[in-house]
């Protein structure tokens, strides 16, 4: 992880370009694309260099994914967002904005439900065996036998990597029905590489000998253990949301104009760097002048928005960029409806629901006395058979669910909402990181004064911290650094436990790899 060296580049280094030196003197004209934590990020930080930026933000709000949406007095977070970094500088960063009176320490909870009962995430085996039932146990230790003599031919995949350590039996029920919905595709068609996140490298026979095996050996083996989940995690009182509402209130305060409802179509290049940007705000267009661009709106909108235009192979490889889209159906029902964890993860193939969060236990302030909040959280593609139902429709499908699931009745639900996020979360195929250099070496070329941050602006599976520490070491860049922000990358234990590698990938994030045809199912 590269935090502030600002010796540290690459071949593929997007550094400052002519305009930082002509800006030096006059002072930079900067324009930020997007509000979440990456652009609010990078307008803060320019502040303090006294410069007061534009920020373009399409939606109504900011916050990006890290938004809370408010609907009649109910505050939902968008997937759930732990504020937890080992970056000091972002830590620092998320107290100097808020202040530490508005943070609260929550302790963290998350388990598997199926089939009414609760299991240990990231999955314990002993946990799990011990939930499903002797005549299940036993099948599942059986089944693990035979991979140990019959292994999978193929443990490339997600599918052959898990079952090889945990039997075809345990992969079926844990994490072939959840993986599917989330990404869309059956697990044989995933890389390996995402069970080192889910599964912390564990297998069957390692989770048995650490339960069985004396505390002599269990000490002595402690430097070998797996790290421990987090415990515990800071969070703003009335959400994520909270700290870039006051992050906005702080920009404009030092003379920085967020404009909303702004999308920008044409960034104008010539001579080696953008010069201005245009956006469209309310069916009105207006132009900007910039000597530098901070951009966190998808990288392949950002290739296609250029003038004149790029060529075809950049087109192409823009295009080729693809993304899982994200809805909430948020139900309000009795406190007593609700469950302790933070977020449930649901593996029943019989519902469309991933996971559920419990809004009141992440905060009581985000919820009203006597109730509370659960958020249905659903993976699809923006214009399938989900994304493309009413809210009437997907609020009711929500009471279906919860009720199957055994968690509430329709006659508890007092109220429902819907949310609809596009672009959620970047999609690895075999084919994204080549794409996506091939969008970095235009940029390097040609408009190197324009600075790709943030989840979607890296097309990189970047957490909230990674994603503002890339528009912080940009803001440096502007002013003269040569900080790599594509080095900014995620250490093991930032996911639940254990290793994997991503050395070569620089994902930022483990996540699957999808095949080049990819295809998300539509159910």
């Amino acid at each position: 992880m590269v935090e502030s060296d600002q010796n540290a580049h690459s071949d593929l280094d997007v550094g400052t370009g002519s305009p930082a030196s002509d800006a030096s003197a006059a002072g930079p004209e900067v324009v930020v694309i997007g509000a979440g934590p990456a652009g609010l990020t990078a307008a803060y930080m320019l502040t303090k260099h006294d410069v007061a930026s534009t920020i373009l933000e399409s939606d109504e709000v900011v916050g990006g994914i890290s938004r809370t949406v408010e609907r009649d007095g109910w505050r939902f977070d968008i997937g759930g967002h732990r504020f937890f970094t080992k970056v000091k500088p972002v830590d620092d960063l998320w107290f100097e904005i808020l202040g530490e009176d508005d943070f609260l320490r929550r302790p963290r909870l998350s388990r598997i439900f199926y089939k009414g009962k609760y299991y240990n995430y990231p999955l314990v085996p002993m946990n799990a065996l011990r939930n499903l039932g002797p005549v299940e146990s036993v099948r599942c230790v059986g089944s693990y036998a035979w991979v140990r003599i019959k292994p999978p031919k193929n443990q490339d995949t997600l599918e052959g990597w898990v079952a090889s350590r945990f039997g075809w039996r345990l992969y079926g029920t844990f994490f072939k029905t959840y993986t599917e919905k989330v990404w869309g595709v059956p697990p044989s068609q995933l890389g390996a590489d995402w069970g080192a996140q889910r599964i912390k490298n564990m297998s069957l026979f390692k989770a048995g000998w650490e339960a069985i095996k004396p505390k002599s050996l269990r000490s002595k083996d402690k430097s070998k253990q797996v790290t421990s989940l987090i415990e515990e995690f800071n969070y703003p009182k009335y959400g994520p949301g909270m700290m870039w509402e006051r992050a906005t209130e702080l920009v404009t305060e030092k003379g920085s104009k967020v404009h909303f409802r702004s999308k920008v179509t044409k960034i104008r290049h010539e001579n080696g760097a953008a010069t201005e940007v245009t956006a469209v705000t309310d069916g009105t267009p207006t132009t900007y002048p910039c000597t530098h661009v901070i951009s966190s709106m998808p990288m392949s909108h950002l290739l296609e928005a250029m003038d004149p235009p790029v060529p075809a192979e950049v087109t192409a490889a823009a295009r080729a960029l693809k993304y899982r889209d994200f809805m909430t159906v948020a139900l309000v029902v009795p406190e007593s409806v609700g469950f302790p964890d933070n977020w449930i993860y649901i593996h029943d193939p019989q519902v469309r629901v991933g996971r559920i969060q419990n809004f009141g236990v992440w905060s009581p302030y985000m919820v009203k006395d006597g109730r509370t909040c659960l958020g249905l959280e659903f993976f699809v593609n923006e214009g399938d058979d989900m994304w493309s139902k009413s809210d009437h429709d997907l609020v009711e499908q929500g009471k279906k669910e919860l009720e199957y699931l055994g968690l509430a009745r329709p006659d508890q639900i007092e109220a429902g909402y819907v949310v609809r996020v596009p672009k959620a979360y970047p999609v690895y195929d075999s084919k994204y990181q080549a794409n996506v250099d091939v969008l970095r070496g235009w940029i390097k070329e040609h408009a190197p004064n324009v600075f790709p941050t943030g989840r979607n602006g890296m097309h990189k599976y970047n957490n909230q911290d990674h994603s503002m520490l890339t528009a912080m070491l940009s803001v440096e860049n502007i002013f003269g650094a040569h900080n790599d922000v594509w080095e900014v990358n995620v250490e093991d234990e930032y996911h639940e436990e254990g290793s994997g590698s991503e050395e070569g990938r620089g994902t930022g994030r483990a996540a699957p790899m999808l095949p080049d045809d990819y295809t998300p199912a539509d159910h």
